[in-house]
Formats: structure tokens, C-alpha cells, sequence
């Protein structure tokens, strides 16, 4: 499951990344999905840290 959260989170940021700067509107949604996806990196960092 942390797998698979993982690799959601890093296609949020790239679609993010794609529309910033392609300059495409995808509304505000994908901003609350990209806070969600960097929590979730930043916990999988953490604990794996531990």
C-alpha cells in the first residue's frame, strides 16, 4: 500500500509540474492533491529514516 501511495504522489507532482509550466488550467484541485502528495513522500522519507 505504501508502494503504491508512493508512486500516486510522484504522478501528482509531474502532472503538477506539466501544467505549471506548460501552462495548462487544470483548476485548483491538483494544488490540494499536490499538498497531499508531498505529505506523503515526506512521511515515507521519515519512516524510512527511522
Amino acid at each position: 500500500m505504501g508502494n503504491l501511495l508512493y508512486l500516486i504522489a510522484v504522478i501528482l507532482v509531474i502532472v503538477w509540474a506539466i501544467s505549471y509550466f506548460g501552462g495548462y488550467y487544470t483548476g485548483g484541485i491538483i494544488h490540494v492533491l499536490l499538498v497531499i502528495a508531498v505529505i506523503a513522500i515526506l512521511l515515507r522519507i521519515i519512516r524510512s529514516a527511522t
